[in-house]
């Protein structure tokens, strides 16, 4: 069976405005996706690299740039994230290490302070958790 070719090149001009509509379109789009609110709490973790993990039961606590404690999500005070490690010690039998997420900005003392806080709790090892360094940096260490 033979089908009738009536296909012919287009040689006339093309329709400016679908391409424009697609095109405010895609700026539309870009715009408000910027506008979006992205929940959480922004926390930049410091860059680094061969530093040891742990294969133990980990806790983790954030720290955010103006040193609030996040543990499990939500807002913690000192108090309370203590009676947590003790409640997330006894459930668990061999050692535990806490991981700590904490921003660029927040000093040593806080370290320090969370660090004596677990081990109060009976939570010998903590951790600062730390995002692997990009290519740029790796290079230029000497």
């Amino acid at each position: 069976m033979k089908l009738p070719r009536n296909v012919r090149i287009f040689r006339g001009q093309l329709d400016v405005a679908p391409f424009a509509t697609v095109f405010l379109l895609l700026i539309l789009f870009l715009m408000l996706g910027g506008l979006a609110y992205t929940p959480g709490v922004h926390i930049s973790l410091p860059e680094t690299d061969l530093l040891p993990g742990t294969d133990k039961p980990t806790i983790a606590v954030a720290v955010d740039q103006s040193g609030r404690f996040y543990y499990e999500n939500h807002w913690i005070d000192e108090r309370s994230l203590a009676m947590e490690f003790r409640k997330a010690k006894a459930k668990v039998d061999g050692p535990l290490v806490l991981v700590i997420n904490a921003d660029k900005t927040v000093t040593c003392d806080t370290f320090v302070r969370l660090t004596m806080m677990a081990r109060k709790a009976g939570i010998n090892d903590s951790l600062l958790s730390t995002l692997p360094a990009t290519e740029k940096r790796i290079a230029a260490a000497p």
